[in-house]
């Protein structure tokens, strides 16, 4: 099921296009990394997908519905840039007050219960002015789950955290999908942390999606191969094959072979020669995820 569908969707301020023509597609139970870096129109993006900025053009669509129907809008959870939370309340007063703006009749349970399961309902008293920046990030999230919704919209939700927040954050979003089959889209650019947690990622540069994938096809994507430049790159590919048992592997222009199957190069580089073929380069190719993305978002910096 498609939890969140734009089409051709844009967004112009004056002379410049934030989103440009962007179409993505959040499938039911997914954790969705909404990555580029810094300006790449992440927020601007999901600013409209929360009805907090009106789209120049171009479709939305929640569970099936426009993104201002008020159904698809209470199965959807919001944290957009800061939690909108009191300095001077505790975590508990926050929730309530939320809580009776929601109209909540099982309002002090469902608190409690959040207060819980973000890990925050020790804190008693203690006013949120004095919480960390994990801390702020693990309220603003409990607020946002207040609805019970089906789907959480995140802005940059691990941003500013230590390495320990970031950690706290993560394996809580993992235990709202896992546990409780909550749809999450959280844009990021922090390469890492994201690789740890989503599912499926869409990729924004300068505001075009340039590519959506899933977590295995990225996985294969940045796999190690073994790179070999021959003269008769045919008659290596049959040596390789018969000699060695080697059948994951391409054929490239100008006589390159990328070898997927594990396998010693100096074997490779015998087989070859053995049988008349010259070897005119050969490497490992070490690709991790960091590199593939900058390579789609287009290198620069806070990347």
């Amino acid at each position: 099921m498609e939890v969140v569908q734009t089409k051709a969707l844009c967004k112009v301020y004056g002379q410049k296009r934030a989103v440009d023509n962007l179409s993505m597609c959040v499938h039911e139970g997914d954790i969705y990394g909404f990555i580029g870096k810094n300006g790449a129109g992440k927020s601007t993006a999901l600013k409209m997908l929360c009805s907090l900025a009106a789209p120049t053009s171009g479709e939305i669509t929640i569970f099936g519905k426009p993104v201002s129907d008020s159904i698809s809008r209470k199965r959807t959870g919001i944290l957009v840039e800061s939690p909108g939370i009191y300095p001077n309340m505790s975590a508990r007063e926050n929730m309530m007050l939320k809580a009776a703006c929601l109209g909540l009749v099982d309002g002090k349970e469902k608190v409690q219960e959040l207060l819980r399961l973000t890990g925050i309902a020790d804190t008693g008293k203690k006013k949120t002015k004095q919480f960390s920046m994990g801390m702020k990030q693990r309220l603003g999230i409990a607020m946002a789950l207040l609805g019970n919704p089906d789907l959480l919209i995140l802005d940059e939700p691990i941003n500013g955290l230590d390495p320990e927040g970031m950690s706290e954050v993560r394996m809580l979003l993992k235990k709202l999908n896992q546990e409780r089959g909550i749809t999450i889209l959280l844009s990021s650019h922090i390469l890492g942390e994201l690789s740890k947690l989503a599912t499926r990622y869409g990729v924004i540069r300068d505001g075009r999606m340039v590519q959506e994938i899933t977590a295995q096809e990225l996985e294969e994507n940045c796999r190690d191969y073994l790179h070999v430049r021959v003269d008769k790159p045919k008659e290596a590919a049959v040596c390789l094959e018969q000699g060695l048992g080697i059948t994951h592997y391409e054929a490239r222009p100008e006589g390159q072979l990328l070898i997927y199957d594990s396998c010693e190069s100096d074997q490779v580089s015998r087989t070859l020669t053995g049988n008349g073929i010259v070897v005119r380069e050969l490497y490992l190719h070490r690709r991790d995820l960091e590199e593939y993305f900058v390579e789609m978002m287009g290198g620069g910096e806070n990347a």
